[in-house]
């Protein structure tokens, strides 16, 4: 592993392991992008792919969060569908509709075109921004890694793109539940290695994004989902049992029991969620993060600290990493972001001193 600079803020760390902080450390999903104007300039000369694949571009708009707010970490700039392309499969995104497969795998027979890459050499673009990120961050904030979950990579790679109901990724689970099995472990084992790497390249934390989980029935999430979920936590703890691991099962209610009894760390709850009754339900044995209403960003400041201090005080006394509920939007106002990350900073003091 490289030598990197120390670590100047580890809050974030410090609250994934359950040890005390002075304040609830926050960052937010999709903290770097679309809705930073210097992330729109580097856009207008640059696909998004490109910046993507382009280490020195990603470490920018990655850092670009950090230079602007009091975050207390940064997470690496990419995308969950570097997986499926390392895969074989191409992936398009397309503005207004936002990743497409112009091939996707319409039948079990088209998993012959799947290849089993050499994630080293297919995601090295990903390693490469790491390390360099790491560098330039110079020790600030800690550095999140991630990838998509093995179910939702596979509801892109059958659907085709986005879709509300993904029913013709779910209709592969009930007349090919066999292939559909082995396509998730395939997605698994990819996952896995890409991960591992990323600690090796310079992440701290990792989060692995369960998207549509909440799509499933419980039944069907813990045949497709958990088995396959649980599995990544296991191995990448094997390889790397310091670096703490979340998990994001966006509308899973009924899963939070069963991924508390899993290697993950923490647990990111959306906004559809309730703190105290998530952690009736998890107890001591994990982490909580979340999960503010991305939507209350468009509040003004005043209401946008109400809705903080409502936020904090749900989740109690107990340990906490304050985020979003999912991720930011485009038209979000940067400013409205300041707020948000101060006043979870400032409200999570106070509470500390009562």
């Amino acid at each position: 592993m490289a030598s990197f600079p120390p670590l100047d803020n580890d809050r974030l760390l410090r609250t994934a392991r359950g040890e005390p902080t002075d304040c609830t450390p926050v960052w937010m999903m999709r903290q770097a992008g679309r809705y930073l104007p210097e992330y729109q300039a580097i856009r207008k000369e640059h696909s998004f792919f490109e910046v993507v694949e382009t280490p020195e571009l990603a470490a920018e708009v990655t850092i670009q969060p950090v230079e602007r707010f009091s975050l207390d970490a940064a997470i690496l700039f990419c995308d969950i569908m570097v997986v499926p392309e390392a895969m074989g499969l191409t992936v398009k995104m397309v503005s207004g509709q936002g990743p497409t497969f112009p091939k996707p795998l319409t039948t079990p027979d088209e998993m012959e075109r799947l290849v089993e890459p050499d994630v080293e050499s297919a995601l090295g673009h990903v390693f490469e921004a790491l390390t360099v990120t790491r560098h330039e961050l110079a020790g600030r904030v800690p550095l999140i890694g991630f990838s998509g979950a093995p179910w939702t990579l596979m509801a892109y790679m059958v659907e085709g793109g986005g879709s509300k109901s993904y029913r013709a990724a779910r209709r592969w689970l009930y007349r090919h539940p066999d292939a559909s099995k082995a396509l998730l472990q395939r997605t698994t084992d990819v996952i896995v290695e890409y991960l591992i790497r990323q600690v090796d390249a310079g992440a701290q934390m990792l989060q692995v994004f369960d998207s549509w989980a909440g799509l499933h029935t419980p039944e069907n999430f813990r045949t497709f989902c958990l088995p396959y979920l649980a599995e990544i936590a296991t191995r990448v703890k094997a390889a790397h049992p310091d670096v703490p691991l979340v998990i994001f099962a966006k509308g899973a209610h009924y899963a939070l029991d069963a991924l508390a009894d899993t290697d993950y760390d923490v647990i990111s709850l959306d906004s559809t969620m309730d703190p105290d009754a998530a952690r009736g339900t998890v107890g001591d044995r994990a982490v909580l993060q979340g999960n503010l209403d991305p939507c209350a960003l468009y509040a003004p400041p005043d209401v946008l600290r109400r809705e903080v201090q409502h936020m904090l005080a749900g989740f109690g006394s107990h340990h906490h990493i304050g985020n979003l509920g999912h991720g930011m939007l485009p038209d979000h106002d940067p400013e409205h972001a300041r707020v948000f990350v101060d006043a979870v900073h400032e409200h999570s003091r106070h509470m500390r001193t009562v």
